[in-house]
């Protein structure tokens, strides 16, 4: 017996919901920002007292869709 054409399925991400991601910036990048965001402001006002320790934090001026 001939096989039909195979069609490949999308598959489809968690729940139909699109997943975004973003790249993590520092508080030197916050404060050099164009458009500065709430969440870039006070991680900037976070890391300007003494002792503060910080891996950044993700920029939605970043945002990129993940998958198609």
């Amino acid at each position: 017996m001939a096989k039909g054409k195979s069609t490949k399925k999308k598959k489809e991400l968690s729940g139909g919901r699109a997943q975004y991601n973003m790249r993590m910036v520092t508080s030197d990048r916050c404060e050099a920002c164009p458009t500065p965001c709430s969440r870039g402001l006070a991680y900037a006002a976070r890391m300007k007292e003494p002792g503060a320790v910080g891996q950044g934090v993700p920029c939605v001026l970043t945002k990129t869709k993940i998958g198609g």
